[in-house]
């Protein structure tokens, strides 16, 4: 029996892999790091940050390590043997009626929800749960997804399109957070990768850059003060109004307020503490339960817009181009200064009538660099980076081996084409100029 999975297994593998091939690859693949670059993860994280939206991918993965720690906390429970019913009562009650994307892991019947998670960390069960949704989910949506298109997607209200603080009122009773000035303030209509707002954070590259997804180190089983520690440094770095890497959501998703504290964790299923009356304390259970979820539908919003919005332009970007728009508009203003010395000496030996005729056809080497670099820049590709280095930029001036097969298919194909064009608008313009009779003035 054994024997007859890691068959199956290894032939889906092999067929995922024959399948990877000849498509680009899809948003769930890149965030489960299974692409290479440059269409992974590290490469979209480059991409989100160069226009000032990579808190919005920090915030999914932050959530994603946040659900593994629930994952691992559940496991650490089965392992020694305790059920979940019983060490935690309220959790148990709250997914059983409202569900839980660790529904099949406490193995509560039927309380299972969609996770945006990679399948790389997921256990056997989940994984075939997760892959019947999403057999059904890709049919429904094949026939309605957009190409992707070198503009944004536009989707109204995603986190791309927003610029200020969240408006929203903290309640004053949470701890540990109060709203700075500003923050009733609405957000705006254009997108965070413009580079506005936000309290002047984009104002400088220092502030701007981000930090690296929150890593929880373990020692030993997971405890709940664990859990609620992540969910707190998640709160007070995302969500909170003027916070380190604020996001938007739209109000129906927004939290507006944590009120544990992970210095005092209260206990679970132990009773009323000294001094503290059932109302009080049943509303702490109530949010201690909701944890391991809390943080769930936003992060599966955050997925969405980026999938939608950001994904389409970075696959345009790095499955047809090689070339940063920095270093596009280097080139850009090259092409022009090599044009300008083309055209003025071409004229140059037309107007002096300059002997022999001949003379003219070494315009072709201004003209190959204009042409080249204008081309380009307005295709984004460097055909002689490509065919020759088979690199591709990451920041400007930096570059990385191609190693993607589809991608790289695209590519050359796309780097051909390019260099033909250039050769025959090099060679037109050559003998055009060549061609023109000579007339001393």
């Amino acid at each position: 029996m054994a024997d007859e999975k890691e068959l199956l297994a290894a032939q889906e593998k092999e067929t995922w892999a024959n399948e990877r091939r000849n498509r680009l690859p899809t948003f769930r693949e890149v965030l489960a790091r299974q692409t290479k670059p440059p269409v992974d993860l590290f490469m979209f994280y480059l991409f989100l940050q160069r226009e000032g939206a990579e808190d919005v991918l920090d915030f999914w993965l932050d959530v994603q390590q946040h659900e593994n720690l629930c994952r691992a906390y559940f496991k650490d429970l089965k392992k020694a043997g305790k059920s979940v019913k019983d060490e935690w009562p309220h959790y148990y009650d709250f997914a059983r009626r409202r569900g839980s994307i660790y529904g099949t892991v406490v193995g509560i019947p039927g309380a299972g929800k969609r996770s945006t998670m990679s399948s790389a960390e997921v256990s056997e069960e989940e994984r075939q749960a997760r892959n019947e949704a999403q057999t059904s989910q890709q049919g429904h949506a094949a026939g309605g997804r957009a190409t992707v298109s070198p503009r944004a997607s536009g989707v109204p209200g995603s986190p791309f399109d927003w610029k200020g603080p969240t408006p929203v009122n903290p309640d004053p009773f949470q701890r540990g957070y109060t709203s700075p000035s500003g923050s009733h303030a609405q957000h705006g209509s254009v997108t965070p990768f413009s580079g506005g707002g936000r309290f002047g954070r984009y104002s400088s590259m220092a502030k701007r850059l981000s930090r690296a997804p929150t890593i929880l180190p373990r020692d030993g089983p997971v405890s709940h003060a664990a859990l609620i520690a992540s969910a707190e440094r998640i709160y007070g770095r995302y969500l909170v109004p003027g916070a380190e890497k604020e996001i938007y959501l739209p109000p129906s998703l927004r939290i507006h307020s944590f009120m544990l504290s992970s210095d005092n964790p209260p206990p679970m299923a132990t009773g009323p503490g000294l001094g503290q009356g059932k109302e009080e304390y049943e509303m702490e259970q109530a949010a201690l339960a909701q944890v391991p979820d809390m943080f769930h539908s936003q992060k599966e919003y955050v997925f969405s817009a980026m999938e939608q919005d950001a994904f389409p332009r970075f696959l345009r970007a790095k499955a047809f181009g090689n070339l940063t728009p920095v270093s596009a508009l280097v080139r850009l203003v090259l092409g022009l200064l090599s044009l300008w010395i083309g055209l003025s000496t071409g004229f140059a030996l037309i107007f002096l009538d300059v002997k022999p005729k001949s003379k003219r056809f070494f315009l072709f080497i201004p003209f190959t660099l204009a042409i080249l670099f204008l081309v380009s820049h307005q295709y984004e590709l460097d055909p002689i980076l490509l065919l020759v280095f088979n690199q591709s930029e990451t920041t400007p001036f930096r570059t990385l081996a191609v190693r993607e097969p589809y991608v790289k298919k695209l590519l050359v194909g796309r780097a051909i084409w390019v260099s033909v064009l250039v050769a025959v608008l090099t060679t037109i313009l050559t003998i055009i100029f060549w061609a023109v009779p000579g007339h001393r003035l």
